[in-house]
């Protein structure tokens, strides 16, 4: 296939760069950057890599600015150094010219190599996709997308970005975090978790061990590991379709949120499996970018801030609280507390608090 073969160039653009950056690093001691790596790709072109040729300009560029982005990255201490990839872990490929959008068709303005001759000749491929829904404003690029299944996506960004935000409520809510809850709100309401992770071990173990059982590099072998991969890209969507629907009704019934930063590699360590299946930091990060296009306000206490054993009544600390203490009652003032409902109190108290320390 035409974009499969593209994704597999792309990746060799992509390890040759890396490598070539590597190399600067090794013998100058500093990073060289996109700006001088793009000229070097001219050359390439030109007398070494011809066959590259036939991908559009700007999608080669826009592999060795992802190897920049991702160094800069990692200079700010937002992440970890780009990594040397498989063919059939190089995913995605971006377009901003060399493209037409017609009615569900995609026309892409490729060109095929010939190694025979050393020539390039020029070709206008059209590709069918599903078009779900109208898009606003002028495109600015597209990109394509193949995931772990071998499954391709289209990407269409445009430069709209109107928006019609909630209406205001006037209400603001606490959110404490739990194992066993999911979320509970300081009005009082739990909020369950589906983990489909926990749905699907069943299946996951079936599909593992027919894996295993296969030879490796065979075509049952490649027929069993993308049915692994279509399982756990089902268990992704439904993780993170809960996660948007969520959050979703979050904003639509409060104005302000106020959530815990968690140490959650932590977390990882003591309780593994779990942590993963609720994602609360990808729950964060989308609720994040709900309250930001419907103009709500999130506020994340710290990571420090006491909010479980604090009295929401007195305050009084109550240090013999421990991780099974699901009910206590106060020695200051009697008060009898839910765990969980106390803390999301103490939250969102915290994150009104103007002395408290907010993200």
């Amino acid at each position: 296939m035409r974009l499969g073969n593209l994704l597999d160039d792309l990746a060799d653009v992509h390890n040759h760069f890396l490598a070539l950056e590597k190399r600067y690093y090794r013998i100058y001691g500093k990073y060289a950057g996109r700006y001088r790596l793009q000229p070097h790709l001219t050359k390439l072109l030109q007398r070494t890599h011809k066959h590259w040729a036939w991908i559009p300009r700007d999608t080669l560029d826009e592999a060795i600015i992802r190897i920049h982005i991702t160094y800069e990255r990692f200079f700010e201490g937002l992440g970890g150094l780009p990594k040397f990839k498989r063919k059939d872990r190089y995913r995605s490929a971006k377009f901003k010219t060399g493209y037409k959008l017609d009615n569900g068709r995609a026309r892409l303005s490729l060109k095929a190599w010939n190694a025979s001759t050393q020539r390039l000749t020029f070709n206008k491929r059209w590709f069918s996709f599903h078009q779900h829904r109208d898009w606003n404003g002028e495109v600015r690029y597209i990109q394509i997308l193949r995931d772990a299944v071998g499954t391709y996506w289209l990407y269409i960004v445009t430069d709209d970005a109107t928006t019609e935000p909630y209406l205001a409520t006037g209400e603001s809510v606490g959110i404490d975090f739990g194992m066993d809850t999911y979320l509970t709100l300081n009005t009082g309401e739990k909020i369950q978790h589906p983990q489909p992770l926990k749905a699907s071990l069943k299946q996951l173990r079936i599909l593992n061990k027919a894996v295993s059982r296969k030879v490796k590099g065979s075509n049952n072998y490649w027929r069993a590991v993308r049915e692994l991969a279509r399982l756990y890209r089902k268990i992704t969507n439904q993780r993170k379709d809960w996660h948007w629907k969520l959050a979703t009704d979050l904003c639509r019934r409060f104005d302000l949120i106020a959530t815990e930063t968690l140490n959650l590699a932590g977390m990882k360590r003591l309780w593994g499996r779990k942590v993963s299946d609720l994602a609360f930091y990808q729950f964060v990060e989308i609720l994040k970018y709900k309250c930001q296009k419907h103009k709500r306000e999130l506020r994340q206490v710290g990571q420090w801030t006491a909010t479980t054993k604090p009295c929401s009544d007195c305050g009084f600390h109550n240090q013999n609280l421990t991780l099974s203490d699901k009910q206590w009652t106060c020695p200051e003032c009697g008060s009898h507390h839910d765990r969980d409902i106390n803390a999301a109190i103490n939250i969102l108290r915290a994150a009104c608090d103007p002395s408290v320390e907010t993200i």
